[in-house]
């Protein structure tokens, strides 16, 4: 019995992606050791939250991995109830959490909240990869009805997190949407429509969708006045200052003093980049940069490698969903782009986000250990069969 566990555990490290594992792990251990540094004059656990979520999307990941994703996107239908079934929660028992201003959580049995945005997230992956399939194998995608039911289908979780107030979960909808459909090979001028639209929507949005938060948080990018500087921008300016602070080498883990002080408001969250530049340094926040960047090309490789559309796209859906919130929040601390309260994946602190981050690590594992498409086995076997009467024919 022992035997056999310890055969299928040799077994399933051989097959599996041992480095994008490694990469992964090593994230959210670097992880730990920010939030663990940044919460020590706090009175909330957010480590323990954070290492309970790890250990959860992990021990799931694994039994993803070894599930064919082919298998898995079969039920593409249950992944769309289910997340719509969730999101459409939020309207009527959603809550507000401390360091937001969007009502997108739930609150579960025994106090624990939820971000529902974050496994819907996942579920679009695989729904919305399983489409392009399809249309890729109808020979439909590039057609102008195919295109329509891809806006279509990326406009549902698009407009309800948009009306739950998370602008900027809705954004990163948008840009997968369009990251996906790019790389599936839509055709060039449907961008450049959709693009001249949105350019042409630009004064609606101003002045129809974007409240007065969202437009300030925006002009105070090019506004660096005191006054602005103390309010929309302050979370910003502190970040930069703690960041400056560190200089090459830090001033050493848990010793930071902006952090001990909580200088930068929620820095467990959005801002955890800027514990890392205040006690590690410019090294330290390199070596977040490295760790991201290899992420993305072992996904990437993953995608090349895959046998089949789907999981092409599958691996192509969570690049996209890594690099697109990697290249935002760093963007927002460093002041270059407006804070729009999207995590550092496996790094800030957010049970919803790390476990629901696994599972689709969990995916793109699925799609490195299945490299053959069993829909090919009859194909495969008639051409092996083929060939070998041809060799050995007298």
């Amino acid at each position: 019995m022992v035997k056999n566990i310890l055969d299928h555990i040799v077994d399933y490290i051989k097959r599996t992606d041992k480095i994008f594992w490694l990469l992964t792990i090593v994230a959210s251990f670097y992880g730990f050791c920010l939030i663990a540094s940044q919460q020590r004059a706090d009175d909330v656990n957010f480590l323990k939250t954070q290492i309970i979520a790890f250990c959860i999307g992990y021990i799931a990941a694994v039994i993803i991995s070894v599930t064919d994703y082919n298998f898995i996107a079969k039920f593409w239908w249950i992944f769309a109830v289910v997340s719509l079934l969730l999101t459409f929660t939020v309207f009527f028992i959603g809550i507000q959490v401390g360091g937001t201003d969007d009502v997108g959580w739930i609150r579960l049995p025994g106090g624990i909240t939820f971000q529902p945005s974050e496994l819907t997230k996942i579920c679009f992956i695989v729904t919305f990869s399983k489409h392009l399939s399809y249309l890729a194998e109808k020979d439909k995608l590039h057609s102008f009805i195919g295109v329509v039911t891809l806006v279509l289908h990326a406009a549902i979780p698009i407009g309800l997190i948009h009306l739950q107030g998370d602008d900027g979960a809705a954004l990163v909808f948008l840009l997968m949407f369009i990251v996906m459909t790019f790389a599936a090979g839509v055709q060039l001028r449907y961008f450049i429509i959709f693009f001249a639209l949105i350019a042409c929507a630009v004064p609606i949005l101003w002045t129809r969708i974007l409240n007065e938060d969202q437009k300030n948080r925006l002009m105070v990018l090019f506004n660096t006045d005191d006054a602005a500087m103390q309010t929309y921008g302050w979370q910003q300016y502190q970040g930069k200052v703690s960041i400056a602070s560190g200089g090459w080498f830090g001033k050493g883990l848990f010793d930071g003093p902006r952090v001990e002080r909580q200088v930068v408001p929620y820095q467990e969250n959005d801002f955890i980049f800027t514990v890392a530049g205040e006690e590690l340094g410019f090294i330290g926040c390199i070596a977040i940069l490295i760790l991201f960047s290899l992420m993305l090309v072992k996904i990437l490789s993953s995608s090349l490698k895959a046998c089949n559309t789907l999981g092409k796209n599958i691996c192509i859906g969570y690049f996209a969903l890594i690099g697109i919130q990697v290249v935002i929040n760093l963007g927002m601390v460093l002041g270059i782009l407006p804070v729009v309260g999207i995590t550092l994946p496996f790094f800030s602190s957010g049970g919803s986000s790390v476990a629901c981050l696994y599972l689709g690590a969990g995916l793109v594992q699925s799609v490195y250990m299945h490299p053959t498409d069993p829909d090919d086995k009859p194909v495969r076997l008639e051409i092996n069969k083929t060939i070998r009467g041809s060799i050995f024919a007298p």
